[in-house]
């Protein structure tokens, strides 16, 4: 079975526990206003380009043999002068991304730490991503970042292979989680009470949008939803920053996310506390 990756982020130290390996997997159903890796929501590779050091030399004009629709050949990769072009999406093997994987397992397992799944979102390759775990050693601990958006079936299968799951919530009101993300949370919703109904220890992750979701209501929604499940570790908050746009330049695409995003966020760990959970800033 193969699949696309856009990226394996080495020595990463907030997707799990210890020092990990991140692989980021290609193409999204959502299509979050804020995404902060816009170039993992196609599931095609596409061509980046930082353009803010070009030195207009035309060599990349020169050689590319569609210039009316790029299709991230990456012929003009090789002719940039400065270096900055790329294509964001690599298709490779289960089995060659495992021994990827695996070469650099034994220094990671000595931190604690392992390997993640994220993306993009690694649901929507489920054959190669169920694959590539099976093939690791059962000495790595896996871990899985997931918007939760799947068929119940799907998610479960996903559950019960990965060591940690690490489920975002980003809106509770399904209105309002289909303006922002395109879909409904109807499955996300489902497949959190999944977790909190299974073993497999979880952390909640939220993504805090200024004006968007840092309301107390979203957050009492959230803790009442996973209050009391068993294998439920902590509440992370992930603040927004404004970095999250330079990277739709190098795409092509605009970037309007439909918020103020220099509004300070509102954040109310004390909320969590009442629902005896832990819960951090991250």
């Amino acid at each position: 079975m193969h699949g696309i990756i856009f990226d394996i982020k080495e020595g990463a130290i907030y997707d799990g526990p210890g020092i990990r390996q991140t692989v980021f997997f290609k193409g999204c159903s959502l299509q979050c206003r804020w995404c902060h890796n816009p170039e993992g929501l196609s599931c095609n590779p596409e061509l980046m380009v930082s353009t803010g050091a070009c030195i207009h030399c035309g060599e990349c004009l020169r050689i590319c043999t569609r210039p009316d629709a790029c299709v991230a050949c990456g012929a003009c990769i090789s002719v940039c002068a400065n270096r900055l072009r790329k294509i964001a999406g690599e298709t490779l093997m289960a089995q060659e991304l495992a021994c990827r994987l695996l070469t650099n397992a034994a220094y990671y397992a000595k931190t604690g730490g392992g390997v993640t799944f994220s993306g993009g979102e690694p649901l929507a390759q489920p054959e190669f991503a169920l694959e590539t775990v099976a093939l690791l050693d059962e000495s790595v601990h896996k871990a899985l970042e997931t918007s939760g958006y799947a068929p119940e079936e799907v998610f479960i299968t996903f559950r019960e292979a990965f060591d940690l799951v690490m489920l975002d919530l980003k809106l509770m009101d399904p209105e309002q989680h289909r303006f922002y993300t395109g879909v409904s949370n109807e499955c996300i919703l489902r497949n959190a009470k999944l977790l909190c109904e299974g073993n497999t220890p979880f952390i909640i992750r939220i993504p805090v949008i200024p004006d968007v979701n840092d309301r107390d209501e979203h957050y009492r929604a959230i803790a009442e939803l996973v209050a009391g499940a068993p294998a439920l570790m902590r509440v992370e908050l992930l603040p927004y920053h404004v970095t999250a746009g330079a990277k739709y330049g190098m795409l092509g695409k605009p970037y309007d996310p439909g918020f103020d995003q220099e509004k300070p966020i509102q954040i109310n760990l004390a909320l969590f506390d009442q629902y005896r959970i832990r819960s951090c800033v991250l």
